[in-house]
C-alpha cells in the first residue's frame, strides 16, 4: 500500500464516484478503478459499495479512511517540515465562520499577504462542526470558530470578540412584536445558533419557526424585508442599521459577548506561515476582555 494508493482511494471516499474521482486526480477512469481493486486485493477486504448512484465506503473503507487521512496528513507535515525556512512560502489553508470571513479577517489576511506575499493563502467558510472535522482530516490548518470547541486532538488560541445582538427590521420597535414571525437561523449547527436557541427557551419564545439560510447575506437580507428576526454580530449588522434597514435589540450584559478562536491540531507541525499568523493573532488577544 503507497501513498498515491491513498490518494486515490481518498479521493473516490470523498467524490463517490470513479468518474468524479478520476477527473479531480487527472486520471483516466480505467487507473482509477485498477488502483481502488489493487488495493481491496492487497488489504483482502471490500472497501466499497458499487451501486447505480456511486460508491460509498463499507466499514473497512470507513476505517481505512481515518488511517488514510492521517497519514497523507503526516506526509504533508513532514514535507512542510523539511522545506520550511526564514522566508516564508508555501501554502496556508484556513476555514471560518461565515461572519468572521465578511468582519474579521479581510484586514487581517490582507496585511499578512501584503507581508509575506510568497505564501498562498487559502480561505474556506463553513459551519464549525464542518470546519473541525476538516482540520482533524488534515484539509485545513486551522480556522476561525465561534464559541468553545471541545476536542481532545484540537487546540484553540483566542483571536477576536464579538459582541452579540438581536436584530428586526427598522420599524420593529419591539421584539414581542416578533413573537409570531420566524427566526431565521444558518443551516447547520454553529454557535450562533446554540446562543439562538438559548435565548428562545429563556425568553418563553412559544414553538419559534426557525427558517434556515445557507448565507449571511441572506439572513439579513429576510430580516430587512420584515421576515423575522435573527441572532448577528453588531460588528456584522451596523452598515444596515446605519443604512436604516435593521433596528438592533440589546441583549443581557451576560450574554452579549463571543470569543471567536482559531483551532488547529494539537502537536501538529507548525509551519513558518502558520507560525506567522499565530504571531500575529498574539497582537489581538491584548484587545480581548
Amino acid at each position: 500500500m503507497e501513498s498515491g494508493d491513498l490518494r486515490v482511494f481518498l479521493a473516490v471516499a470523498n467524490e463517490g464516484s470513479i468518474t468524479k474521482a478520476a477527473a479531480k486526480l487527472n486520471y483516466v477512469q480505467s487507473n482509477v478503478t485498477s488502483r481502488i481493486q489493487q488495493l481491496e486485493t492487497d488489504l483482502q477486504t471490500v472497501l466499497f459499495h458499487r451501486h447505480n448512484r456511486g460508491m460509498t465506503l463499507t466499514s473497512s473503507g470507513k476505517s481505512l479512511l481515518e488511517y488514510a487521512n492521517k497519514i497523507l496528513g503526516l506526509l504533508e507535515e513532514a514535507s512542510k517540515a523539511v522545506t520550511s525556512s526564514t522566508e516564508p512560502r508555501g501554502t496556508l489553508a484556513i476555514g471560518s465562520t461565515q461572519t468572521c470571513a465578511a468582519v474579521r479577517l479581510p484586514k487581517l489576511l490582507a496585511n499578512y499577504h501584503r507581508s509575506y506575499p510568497e505564501v498562498e493563502i487559502t480561505l474556506t467558510t463553513d459551519y464549525g462542526e464542518s470546519m473541525a472535522d476538516r482540520i482533524l482530516r488534515y484539509e485545513l490548518d486551522g480556522a476561525f470558530l465561534s464559541g468553545p470547541v471541545e476536542h481532545d486532538e484540537l487546540v484553540s488560541v483566542p483571536a477576536f470578540e464579538e459582541e452579540l445582538v438581536m436584530v428586526s427590521e427598522a420599524s420593529m420597535a419591539d421584539l414581542t412584536e416578533a413573537a409570531n414571525k420566524p427566526v431565521l437561523v444558518f443551516a447547520g449547527r454553529c454557535y450562533y445558533r446554540t446562543v439562538m436557541d438559548k435565548w428562545l427557551k429563556e425568553n418563553t419564545w412559544k414553538k419559534p419557526l426557525l427558517m434556515e439560510f445557507g448565507t449571511l447575506e441572506a439572513i439579513m437580507g429576510g430580516v430587512a424585508a420584515g421576515l423575522g428576526i435573527s441572532l448577528l454580530s453588531r460588528a456584522v449588522a451596523a452598515k444596515k442599521v446605519e443604512e436604516g434597514l435593521l433596528r438592533i435589540h440589546e441583549l443581557p450584559a451576560s450574554e452579549r459577548l463571543m470569543r471567536t478562536n482559531f483551532v488547529m491540531r494539537k502537536n501538529a507541525f507548525v509551519s513558518r506561515p502558520l507560525q506567522l499568523l499565530l504571531d500575529e493573532l498574539k497582537k489581538t488577544q491584548t484587545l480581548l476582555v
